[in-house]
């Protein structure tokens, strides 16, 4: 299943998201951090069989992607 192919509602998350101060995310974490390797990780993870599992009905949910890298870290 294709990311696309969801009529899921996740709340807005863009690890690239510019912030005011400082300019980006990437400026707030070192380059040879351990959260850049997990975040590596698991972008290249397939994840359909996660998204399946959430409901178009209801108020949006957090970014499965996010809560992962958040429990690995």
């Amino acid at each position: 299943m294709k990311k696309q192919d969801l009529n899921i509602a996740f709340k807005d998350y863009n690890p690239n998201q510019l912030m005011f101060l400082p300019p980006s995310l990437d400026e707030l974490i070192p380059a040879h951090h351990p959260g850049r390797v997990v975040h590596q990780i698991i972008e290249r993870i397939d994840l359909s069989e996660v998204y399946s599992r959430y409901s178009e009905n209801g108020s949006s949910s957090y970014h499965p992607k996010m809560l992962l890298k958040v429990l690995v870290y």
